[in-house]
C-alpha cells in the first residue's frame, strides 16, 4: 500500500534552506556594502536556480519514485519558493526596520542617481517620481511588495526549472528503483 506524500511537509526543509541561503547571501552583501549591486544579484539568481533544481529533483527522486509531471514539478517548486519567500520577506522587514533603517533612503538616493545619470528622464519627472517613492517606502508596503514580487519572480524561475526536473513515463512499464 502506497502512502500519499504531503508536498507541503516534504518541501518545508528545502524551502527553509533556500530562504536561509538568500538571507546569508543578502547579509554578506550588506556587510560588504554591495546591497544594490546588480552583478551580485545575478550571481544569487544562478545559485537559486541550481538549488531549486536540486531540491525539486530530490523531491522527485525521494518521494515520487523518480516520476514527476511538469505540473507536480511546478507545484513542488512553488511550495519551496513560497517558504523561501516568507523567510526573505521577514528578513527584508528586519533589514529595513531594525538592522539598517537608513537603507530605504539609500535605495531612493541610488535610484535617483541612476535616473539622473541616464540623462533620458526629464528633471520634473525624476522629482515627482522620487516624491512618490518616498511616500510608498514604508515597511508595510515593502513587506507586501517584497513577498508578491518574490513570488512572481519565483514563478518564472520555477516554470523554467520544471522543464528540466520533470520525468514522465508509464509507471506500470518502467518500475522505479527503490
Amino acid at each position: 500500500m502506497e502512502t500519499k506524500v504531503n508536498p507541503w511537509k516534504a518541501n518545508l526543509t528545502n524551502g527553509v534552506i533556500l530562504g536561509l541561503a538568500g538571507v546569508i547571501f543578502s547579509l554578506v552583501l550588506w556587510f560588504l556594502d554591495l546591497t544594490f549591486s546588480r552583478g551580485f544579484t545575478m550571481i544569487f539568481l544562478v545559485i537559486s536556480i541550481f538549488l531549486l533544481y536540486y531540491f525539486i529533483k530530490s523531491y522527485r527522486d525521494n518521494y515520487l519514485h523518480g516520476m514527476m509531471t511538469y505540473g507536480q514539478s511546478v507545484g513542488a517548486g512553488m511550495i519551496i519558493w513560497f517558504y523561501s519567500a516568507i523567510i526573505a520577506t521577514i528578513f527584508t522587514y528586519l533589514l529595513f526596520t531594525l538592522i539598517d533603517p537608513e537603507l530605504p533612503a539609500k535605495a531612493l538616493a541610488m535610484g535617483e542617481e541612476r535616473l539622473r545619470a541616464s540623462g533620458k528622464v526629464p528633471e520634473e519627472m525624476i522629482d515627482s517620481s522620487m516624491a512618490m517613492q518616498k511616500k510608498i517606502m514604508t515597511p508595510t508596503f515593502m513587506v507586501i511588495s517584497s513577498f508578491f514580487g518574490n513570488m512572481i519572480y519565483g514563478l518564472i524561475i520555477v516554470l523554467i526549472v520544471s522543464i528540466f526536473t520533470r520525468k514522465e513515463g508509464n509507471p506500470l512499464i518502467e518500475t522505479p528503483a527503490q
